[in-house]
């Protein structure tokens, strides 16, 4: 199998400036997933697509594939994921040629585990190409959301589980931005990852599924971090 793995990494991050290339420990936000990248033997290239010389710098010494600053229509804050990552993959069959699958690992998710992103991997393969999607336990639990309309609340779902205990409620899962994989067929024809008959990637470790988009997220990682340092 042939897999290409995509980075996206735009520069102009406002709740984290310049996150993508702050040091998280010892190396720039970026190279954890470009690093965890090099450990999948089935991996063709690992594209980082940028709109920053400096992300695109960091990127390459790091042993990322980086063709191209991309186009600025694609680096704007309305511009659609999607159409960042039909550029780059429509660009990479063409040049370079086709692939089997596209892997998506956004740089905001660095604790992610190669033995995790493998089992994905198999998970797609013993599914027949069917979409994979990194989700966690919600938290919290989507029956106990609220809305409020009129200064009043209401349940967002409709006889939600309010008189069950926690440890009653059913298994209830989020996407936690960590891993998407699917074929480049899925991706054109449903212009998104997502598909009918999608085959979850559980994350049930907390701190793998860190998806890092304010400052407060930003020290959870670095707390994480300092954790695991201390516990070897």
């Amino acid at each position: 199998m042939k897999i290409l793995v995509l980075i996206p990494a735009r520069a102009g991050s406002k709740r984290v400036p310049r996150k993508n290339i702050r040091l998280l420990g010892e190396k720039p936000l970026i190279v954890w997933s470009i690093d965890i990248a090099k450990e999948i033997p089935e991996v063709c290239d690992i594209f980082v697509s940028t709109d920053d010389i400096e992300i695109a710098n960091v990127s390459k010494v790091a042993g990322a594939y980086v063709p191209w600053l991309r186009p600025a229509e694609l680096s704007t804050d309305t511009a659609a994921s999607i159409a960042v990552i039909l550029h780059a993959l429509n660009w990479y069959e063409l040049h370079k040629g086709v692939v089997d699958g596209i892997l998506l690992l956004q740089p905001t998710s660095p604790f992610r585990s190669v033995e995790r992103l493998l089992y994905g991997i198999e998970l797609f393969k013993k599914n027949h190409g069917q979409s994979v999607i990194s989700v966690s336990p919600a938290r919290p639990h989507p029956l106990w959301c609220f809305e409020i309309k009129d200064n009043l609340l209401y349940p967002c779902i409709s006889n939600a589980g309010f008189q069950l205990r926690s440890q009653d409620l059913p298994p209830a899962y989020t996407l936690n931005g960590a891993f998407y994989f699917s074929t480049p067929e899925s991706i054109r024809n449903n212009k998104s990852f997502f598909s009918e008959g999608m085959i979850p990637l559980i994350m049930e470790n907390q701190g793998e599924a860190i998806d890092i988009d304010t400052e407060f997220d930003w020290d959870l990682a670095k707390f994480y971090l300092n954790k695991k340092s201390s516990d070897k």
